[in-house]
């Protein structure tokens, strides 16, 4: 199979998943038992009222209606409007996105640079002292609630050592934020020479991503450990050590066979701490979207909702496809069949 018809083949694999996504979206919400129109009409709205605000919002009609009007809305890139903001929700969509994926970025990669070459190493050295040691961190890793770890290290950095600002944005409220170029505070402050603006931008950045980065290179590390002990005990290595090989020349064939399955781990985990991310971005008041979707559940906003959810399996299929598109490239013949 060409790369080309491998792509399209992948592409429109995206189309039902995403219809399917809307759909079950769309019908958890109606049927979750929470009704918005209490909390937009008020305690002391009237029958009358209850009924002309459920008129305006549609929530009148059949559910099948409801829905066809809904998905008629999606495919021409309208998701509605915020029922308690008033705002157009893939505006605040679009504004909060480029926050948290700063945010996931810099935590997700920070999280894979520790997590693999620990896994590896504890690998190429099982039950050893640093193996031992490499599995408890990542036991705590595990153990650790993220609400929790993110206060704590407010408590600890902020409030003990004032080595950290407050947990309030990202970036202090005394200094103006850069001119909008890419949607990172601190690449944004670099491009412009903005220097004060650079320097309150990484302050703020580093306790979440530092707590992401711990969140993320947990599972990593166990998982990196697992798959490069099955490597090592495989019938390629083993006849590669019984060759004579180098150790290096070893380690490189092992790398290079655990990579596949690594990648692939890595991109579920990515899509995977998306929803946890949303946690972080509560403790450190963000405003990602992250924020955005956590509040919209907790008040009820359902349109907020719905793209929230939207956007997140979006964002998961993509990423997915480029996880794809990266293990056909470092190994064609597991992908283009």
């Amino acid at each position: 199979m060409k790369f080309s018809q491998f792509i399209l083949r992948r592409t429109l694999m995206v189309i039902p998943l995403l219809v399917g996504v809307v759909f079950l979206t769309f019908m958890l919400i109606r049927v979750g038992g929470l009704d918005p129109v209490g909390l937009l009409a008020g305690p002391t709205a009237t029958a009358d009222e209850f009924d002309m605000i459920r008129e305006e919002l549609g929530l009148n009609q059949p559910l099948w209606k409801q829905f066809l009007i809904y998905a008629g809305n999606v495919i021409q890139g309208d998701l509605g409007e915020s029922w308690l903001s008033n705002r157009p929700v893939l505006e605040d969509i679009k504004s909060r996105s480029l926050i948290s994926l700063e945010l996931l970025f810099w935590g997700i990669g920070l999280g894979t640079l520790i997590g693999v070459p620990l896994g590896l190493r504890a690998a190429f050295r099982p039950n050893g002292r640093f193996d031992q040691i490499t599995r408890i961190l990542s036991l705590l890793g595990f153990s650790i609630p993220t609400y929790w770890l993110g206060l704590v290290m407010l408590f600890v950095f902020f409030y003990l050592l004032r080595w950290a600002p407050p947990g309030m944005g990202r970036i202090s409220l005394m200094v103006n934020p850069p001119d909008f170029i890419t949607g990172s505070y601190l690449v944004d402050s670099l491009l412009t020479a903005n220097w004060q603006a650079a320097h309150s931008a990484l302050s703020h950045l580093i306790l979440p991503v530092i707590c992401l980065a711990i969140v993320s290179a947990a599972p990593i590390i166990k998982q990196t450990r697992a798959i490069a002990l099955e490597v090592i005990s495989s019938d390629s290595v083993r006849y590669a050590r019984a060759c004579g090989l180098k150790t290096k020349t070893v380690r490189e064939i092992v790398f290079k066979n655990s990579a596949t399955p690594i990648i692939t781990f890595v991109g579920t985990e990515i899509t995977g701490l998306v929803g946890t991310m949303s946690l972080i971005e509560y403790v450190f008041a963000w405003g990602g979207l992250g924020q955005y979707g956590l509040n919209a559940i907790v008040r009820g906003d359902f349109t907020a909702v719905q793209g929230y959810v939207l956007t997140l399996a979006l964002f998961s299929v993509l990423v997915f496809l480029v996880v794809d598109i990266i293990i056909a490239v470092i190994e064609p013949r597991s992908e283009l069949n």
